[in-house]
């Protein structure tokens, strides 16, 4: 969801007259992690059920790209909505610490989606996540809201994930429409000298 959530407020922030100037501006400390970190990911879940030391240590991974992805947003927090950021990572961390480094999956939730989906957690062909069990702790904090038709996109999403998304979708706002915003005063003042 939260490149869903990425890809809808930059058309939001668009219809409201912003632009992808602001985007240029921004300075991260640590600017690499992020794209170090997303590349990571991508390598674990695509070699997770190929090489067989790579699934068993994807948890420890995953807990990893957590830890280091939740320093990353800290030393950033100056920048516009970025703590509702952390928070929403932070919350997904804590629910996969305490439960092995997996992410706790409704399967209630996931009955409202394709068979597949179900399938698939049950046989443990994705390694960050596991269904929800009596021993689960915290599963309230888990994969517990159902996304289905008409959403583009089945799947099942976090309380974490709903805080983060928000917090996305307005730190994106918040930058698409500063150069809007600096140019709005400027124009008038022209105006003004014109008449």
């Amino acid at each position: 969801m939260v490149y869903d959530g990425l890809l809808v407020a930059i058309l939001i922030g668009f219809i409201r007259g912003g632009s992808l100037k602001g985007f240029g501006e921004i300075r991260f400390k640590m600017g690499w992690v992020f794209p170090a970190l997303l590349l990571f990911q991508l390598c674990i879940f695509y070699f997770q059920n190929k090489i067989e030391w790579v699934g068993e240590i994807s948890q420890f991974s995953f807990i990893g790209v957590y830890v280091i992805g939740l320093i990353f947003l800290w030393i950033n927090r100056f920048h516009d909505h970025f703590k509702f950021i952390f928070v929403g990572v932070l919350l997904n961390f804590i629910v996969m610490a305490v439960n092995g480094g997996r992410m706790p999956v409704s399967g209630e939730a996931a009955l409202h989606l394709d068979p597949y989906y179900l399938e698939t957690l049950k046989n443990s062909l994705y390694a960050k996540h596991t269904l929800v069990t009596d021993s689960t702790i915290f599963a309230f904090l888990g994969d517990i809201i159902p996304l289905k038709a008409p959403y583009p996109r089945e799947q099942i999403i976090s309380i974490g994930d709903v805080v983060m998304n928000i917090g996305g979708f307005l730190a994106i706002q918040a930058i698409m429409l500063r150069t809007k915003e600096r140019e709005e005063p400027l124009n008038g003042n022209s105006k003004e000298v014109k008449i």
